[in-house]
């Protein structure tokens, strides 16, 4: 629930940390599937929601360095 509130909220800011996370976890799950026993989605769902969740982490990093940069 709270990667699909990261994604709303990052929807409009142009090319972003949380967008590229579930880029990248999408692919990465793809290939995991594919790989695997079988396709399995829900394994393309963890992975999204991992890449979201670690985007939103380094978008929040950069929050904290910029406002810390600016004092």
């Amino acid at each position: 629930m709270f990667a699909l509130i990261l994604l709303f909220l990052f929807f409009l800011k142009g090319l972003n940390a949380v967008w590229g996370g579930a880029i990248i976890g999408l692919i990465a799950g793809i290939i995991i599937a594919l790989i695997g026993d079988g396709f399995n989605w829900f394994i393309i769902y963890k992975s999204i929601v991992m890449g979201i969740l670690m985007g939103g982490v380094a978008e929040l990093f950069w929050l904290i360095s910029s406002k810390l940069k600016s004092k």
